[in-house]
C-alpha cells in the first residue's frame, strides 16, 4: 500500500457509503437484520509476535455452522472460512492457534470478545 487511503478504499466502495446510515442507532437500518437475535458462541483469540498483532475469531451459530475469521498484519485484508459443521470449524481454529504458537505468535488473549 502507497497510500493511508488504500486500504479504506479496498473494503468500502464508493457506491456503499451512499447506502450507509448515518446513524448506526437508526431503528430502520436494523430492523429487518435478523443477524442479531440468533444466539451464537464466539472465542477471539489476539496474538502477537515480534510487534505485529494478530486475530483469529471463531463464530458457531445456533444453527450448527461455523465461521473462522483471521486477521493477519501481513496480509491486506482479513480472511474466512465457513463450515457446515461447528465441530469441524472449533478443531481447525484450534489447529490454527497452535500452530500460530509454534511459529512464535504469544496468545495474549482467549475468549469472548470483551466490550467497553
Amino acid at each position: 500500500m502507497k497510500e493511508l487511503d488504500d486500504f479504506s478504499e479496498e473494503l468500502i466502495d464508493d457506491d456503499d457509503l451512499e447506502e450507509m446510515p448515518l446513524e448506526l442507532d437508526d431503528e430502520e437500518y436494523y430492523e429487518d437484520d435478523d443477524e442479531f437475535d440468533e444466539p451464537y458462541e464466539l472465542r477471539t483469540a489476539v496474538m502477537i509476535k515480534n510487534e505485529m498483532l494478530a486475530l483469529l475469531s471463531l463464530k458457531i451459530t445456533s444453527d450448527g455452522n461455523g465461521i473462522i475469521v483471521r486477521v493477519d498484519p501481513r496480509q491486506p485484508l482479513p480472511a474466512a472460512q465457513t463450515y457446515q459443521d461447528a465441530d469441524a470449524a472449533a478443531a481447525w481454529f484450534n489447529r490454527s492457534l497452535a500452530t500460530s504458537k509454534r511459529n512464535g505468535w504469544h496468545i495474549v488473549y482467549l475468549g469472548e470478545p470483551l466490550v467497553g
